[in-house]
């Protein structure tokens, strides 16, 4: 499921929306945070859908290299064993994967490039080399090998961040909580189990939904609040992102009392190290512990 803290990211993007934009309605900022919940799943589908054309990219190299005047012994002769591995047609056999994959017109058809260079930085690696000549010819082996190229190839992958801006506005921050579950897809492949698709969160827990309600309800009190706190309080000089973290956390500290305090002002000042400024650390954890005692 999504946990916490992607879910706590997605509020505060819709309320720093709502700071910018204050035309907008609930219902609005409920849909928009719906799309983002949605784009994180169909961001790990996308990638997991690139097992199988990696494996075929991996296949018309090892074909083209047997088929070339005059090739050498190993490349009449290949290692399979990447080609042959038993993820891609796990995936791609299975017919609520494909399903779901061509319904959401997730496709690796045009990115032949990028699949041509990600399959060589993966040939070159010590561990890709050490896998073809392993004894170990298992399901978990193919499972611990795309599990390394998830980890080690895409994470901070400028060319896949390239493709993923293009291709949607949401997938910009939920790279690696997409990785980190198609890791977990191949635990799930190497103990026998299918791939799964996240649940959004568990059954009946509204968590983001009503921390975006608590925060529209609240936003001009909360401000408010903020103003009070701040000498020489400037509106046009508070950074936006500074003030949707601390009304976020200050609604979520509310609305949610069985959340203790310090939980929610560590998790927005770990969010602020990535949306904010230098100085934002500091200045949410000290307006947000502040701010929380005085509810």
């Amino acid at each position: 499921m999504l946990n916490r803290r992607i879910l706590r990211i997605k509020a505060f993007k819709v309320l720093y929306s709502y700071a910018e934009n204050p035309s907008m309605d609930l219902k609005e900022a409920q849909r928009q945070l719906r799309l983002s919940c949605e784009a994180t799943r169909d961001l790990y589908l996308f990638l997991l859908a690139l097992v199988r054309p990696l494996t075929e990219e991996a296949a018309a190299r090892i074909e083209a290299a047997r088929t070339k005047f005059n090739p050498t012994e190993e490349e009449r002769n290949p290692n399979l064993r990447f080609v042959r591995n038993r993820i891609a047609p796990l995936l791609s056999d299975d017919p609520d994967f494909s399903k779901i994959v061509s319904r959401r017109k997730l496709s690796w058809d045009q990115y032949d490039a990028f699949l041509r260079k990600l399959y060589e930085s993966v040939r070159s690696k010590d561990w890709f080399k050490a896998y073809l000549e392993s004894d170990d010819d298992s399901l978990a082996a193919d499972a611990a090998l795309f599990t390394r190229i998830f980890e080690e190839e895409l994470e901070d992958n400028e060319d896949l961040e390239a493709i993923l801006e293009d291709l949607s506005i949401y997938w910009n921050d939920d790279l690696a909580y997409a990785l980190t579950w198609c890791c977990h897809a191949m635990e799930d492949f190497a103990r026998g189990r299918r791939w799964r698709l996240p649940e959004l969160g568990p059954a009946g827990d509204s968590f983001a939904e009503d921390l975006v309600a608590a925060a529209f309800a609240g936003f001009g009190r909360y401000s408010a609040m903020v103003a009070d706190s701040v000498d020489k309080w400037d509106k046009d000089r508070l950074f936006t992102t500074d003030l949707a973290l601390i009304v976020t956390g200050i609604a979520e500290a509310d609305h949610f009392k069985d959340i203790p305090a310090r939980v929610t002002i560590n998790e927005y000042v770990e969010i602020s190290k990535y949306y904010g400024t230098p100085k934002s650390r500091s200045f949410v954890n000290g307006l947000l512990d502040k701010l929380i005692k005085q509810l």
